[in-house]
């Protein structure tokens, strides 16, 4: 990166405040000054950028491109500073001018590219890739409007545009001269011109797709990738085409929001179209790329590795092939071969409602020469088994098969790689789920736990902490995470114990403010912050939580005087718009707030907070202050999780099933740090076989629960006439698909051991520092290495040694 001192830092913002905008710095706007800071910023890295790329062909090194629907960057600025090794220069600097980084940083919006856990890896890898030095890029769709604005009306929750892009996006380059020509819907027919099956195209829209290059700025080792989103424009030569805004708007549409509702044929079909759409994009723009490295097509998969971050991509297969038959005119084996050894695949779920399948009809609509070329992979497939499989077996694992296409089928045949995202999801999809793929490519079949970005959530999310750290070890975790192990040899030091409880109460302070500033509601930052942050899914159990917190409401309303550690429930999540039994979830948590928070009997022993809109910068104010982190999804339905790892990196003790990544942190910081309830694999699937499963036991034979169930219809909890008796009967009626009652019993006693475990301030910092001294091992550096070693061939940079000492001084 470009050196600065403070100095030079002062002089260059005044200098571009007053020619952007003609203002001295007291007279600006704080959308103003944030402008002029992401200008002096781009201006550090921008050269290394270009660089960055070109050498990338000057070198020969092959490239990773990163295929995701979605991707959660959150705010860049911060998190650019600190990568740049810029953070504390820019901060003392703003400061000498009477500015706060901290305020300047509130004016960035954040980019709605994403809904949780899959657009944040997508966008933790990304950093990774380019913290660790790796040739590796982002490909997704720039929506205009991305997933919705959350509002909470009545307690129910409100879908609103996020017009994020009101002012533009300042980290973004449009590229115009790198767009591409998607082609949709019409009838393609083909010849044999002798030479090879040429497609001939009629009735077929042409779409513009402009690429916008964002740099990925890599840790203090002067390495930045591009993460490239795609917009849908009209071509010049089209426009006689769509006359009325109607007609533009159809265009427009493809990259106006995420996950368009799907409850409706409407909505699939432009969610079919955004997934080609962004996927033939990608695939024609790195092969033309391709051709900057004068190597043969035939060994492009030597040069460029293409990943399938889910199933919403997984038309790479065919679009691949498409581009390889249809304009580089190889032939189909060839072509074929290229394909697998290009392609990987990573499965996030097992969920079969995720697993994406298509109407055949759907996808001739869309795109049917891809259409054609999926029915011929599924063809040859199905051949080369012929005699060596049973039918059964065959028809079990084609891609079309009752008219649909399933698209992980076709991401598992047509890669060469195919990873679950933690020890227990891989194991699922190897023994179970996907159990005939196994059997047929066990050399294919590998785990990669997920990671996160440590920077951003602790480095950037939680200075109090870090500095605590830097005190204590030192600043090389700072580089090298697993170092933070080293803090385990003070664990039983009382002054650090002393200071990382001092830390997470002043973070506690904060969100306390925060929380009193956006709801008016009062809480205590002497109280357990017992925080539930994911999507709202009935499987990662909020009702199970929602529950345990009306068990304890009742208890108060029974003895208002009992002792108790006063407790702060927090939740954030938002629930897809039509989802229905989720938005009821979110309206029964709202209505029994409005219930506990506003009943003076119980003298705020006990709060329930449900902060709107979650998203990444709302999760940087919240995870530093969490004292406790709910993990509590049914065993075998949660892939891995993510908030697990930076809630315990922050020094929250996590409460949780034996499920996903939550099994890895129990092996790491032992049983004694981490609470563990409930079912586990093999119970869940023993219920699943035998349907031995009666909710209604549980009901009947336990008057606590009871008591609790009652409560959502018998007028205790208000408002929720309608949701509540929706919730009771899916439990009760319904034979409560997600084992709640089963696991009711074990979590309120959990809880309660949490609590007694929290009156003892010293014991209960010894596990936060045995959580964070462990969290170095779900770092996305180590993650994304293990990826690029194991699936995607390509080789790093070496990295910049060095410390931070002067950085950060101790």
């Amino acid at each position: 990166m470009k050196k600065i001192t403070q100095e030079k830092f002062v002089h260059e913002f005044k200098k571009r405040l007053a020619e952007k905008y003609a203002l001295d710095v007291k007279d600006a706007a704080p959308s103003e000054l944030y402008q002029t800071l992401v200008s002096v910023v781009k201006s550090g890295y921008s050269d290394i950028w270009r660089n960055t790329w070109k050498d990338y062909v000057k070198n020969d090194e092959k490239q990773v491109y990163y295929f995701s629907i979605e991707f959660l960057p959150g705010r860049l600025l911060k998190s650019n500073l600190l990568n740049m090794g810029w953070y504390d220069i820019v901060e003392k600097g703003l400061k000498e001018m009477g500015l706060s980084l901290d305020k300047i940083s509130e004016a960035e919006v954040d980019m709605a590219l994403g809904n949780g856990g899959l657009g944040r890896l997508a966008s933790c890898f990304m950093d990774s890739l380019a913290s660790d030095g790796l040739p590796g890029n982002g490909n997704g769709i720039r929506y205009k409007y991305g997933l919705f604005k959350q509002k909470f009306v009545d307690g129910y929750q409100i879908e609103l545009p996020n017009e994020w892009l009101t002012d533009g996006n300042n980290w973004a380059v449009a590229r115009e001269s790198k767009a591409v020509d998607v082609l949709m819907g019409g009838q393609v027919h083909l010849i044999d011109n002798g030479k090879y099956l040429e497609p001939i195209y009629e009735g077929a829209d042409v779409i513009k797709a402009v690429p916008y290059d964002t740099g990925i700025v890599g840790y203090r080792n002067d390495h930045v990738n591009t993460m490239r989103l795609w917009d849908a424009q009209i071509p010049a030569t089209e426009e006689v085409k769509y006359p009325t805004i109607e007609d533009r708007r159809r265009v427009e549409d493809l990259t106006s929001v995420l996950y368009p509702d799907d409850s409706n044929y409407e909505g699939r079909i432009l969610r079919l179209k955004q997934e080609y759409f962004f996927t033939s994009a990608g695939i024609q723009s790195i092969v033309r790329h391709y051709k900057k490295y004068k190597k043969p097509l035939t060994k492009i998969s030597d040069y460029v590795a293409i990943h399938i971050n889910d199933t919403h991509p997984a038309m790479c297969v065919a679009e691949f092939m498409r581009i390889l038959l249809d304009e580089k005119h190889l032939d189909w084996e060839v072509a074929w071969e290229q394909t697998v050894k290009t392609m990987s695949y990573t499965n996030h779920t097992i969920m079969a409602e995720a697993l994406e399948k298509w109407p055949l009809e759907m996808l001739e609509k869309v795109q049917p020469r891809i259409l054609q070329i999926i029915q011929e992979i599924d063809r040859r497939y199905a051949l080369e088994l012929a005699g060596k499989r049973d039918q059964d077996f065959i028809d079990r694992t084609r891609i079309i098969k009752d008219g649909m296409v399933k698209m992980a089928h076709l991401a598992i045949i047509g890669s060469h790689s195919v990873n679950g995202v933690a020890k227990l999801h891989t194991e699922l999809l190897e023994d179970d789920v996907l159990h005939d793929f196994y059997e047929l490519y066990p050399e294919r079949f590998n785990n990669k736990t997920n990671g996160i970005a440590v920077r951003r959530w602790l480095q950037v999310a939680n200075p109090e902490l870090s500095k605590v750290i830097d005190q204590t070890i030192g600043t090389k975790w700072r580089f090298d995470t697993k170092k933070l192990k080293e803090l385990e040899k003070y664990a039983d030091d009382k002054k650090v114990l002393k200071k990382i409880g001092q830390a997470k109460r002043s973070n506690k302070v904060k969100l306390a403010d925060f929380i009193k500033q956006e709801t008016g509601i009062v809480v205590s930052p002497d109280a357990i912050f017992d925080i539930q942050i994911k999507r709202l899914h009935a499987y990662k159990r909020q009702l199970l939580n929602l529950l345990g917190i009306v068990k304890l409401y009742l208890d108060l309303k029974d003895d208002p005087k009992q002792k108790m550690i006063p407790r702060v429930f927090i939740f954030g999540a938002k629930a897809a718009p039509s989802y229905h039994y989720a938005k009821s979830i979110i309206k029964c948590i709202n209505e029994v707030a409005n219930l506990i928070n506003n009943d003076p009997t119980i003298k705020d022993k006990l709060k329930v907070v449900f902060l709107e809109n979650y998203g990444v910068s709302l999760a940087e104010k919240i995870i530093p202050a969490a004292d406790v982190s709910e993990q509590i999804s049914t065993a075998t339905k949660e892939a891995s999780g993510t908030s697990n790892m930076k809630l315990m990196l922050n020094g929250a003790l996590t409460v949780a099933t034996l499920d996903g990544a939550n099994i890895e942190i129990k092996d790491h910081v032992g049983d004694d740090n981490i609470f563990i309830f409930g079912l586990t694999k093999d119970d869940v699937l023993q219920y699943e076989k035998d349907h031995s499963y009666h909710s209604a036991d549980y009901y009947n034979n336990d008057p606590v629960l009871q008591r609790v169930l009652n409560a959502f219809v018998d007028g205790t909890i208000p408002n929720i006439e309608v949701e509540g008796h929706e919730i009771f009967d899916s439990l009760l009626r319904v034979n409560d698909e997600f084992f709640v009652l089963r696991d009711f019993e074990a979590y309120i006693h959990t809880k309660e051991k949490v609590a007694q475990t929290y009156a003892d301030q010293l014991a209960w910092q010894k596990k936060c520092l045995i959580n964070i001294a462990n969290a170095g091992y779900f770092s996305a550096d180590d993650t994304v290495a293990k990826y690029a070693a194991e699936i995607w061939d390509i080789k790093a940079d070496q990295p910049t040694e060095g410390t931070l000492d002067d950085v950060y001084p101790l």
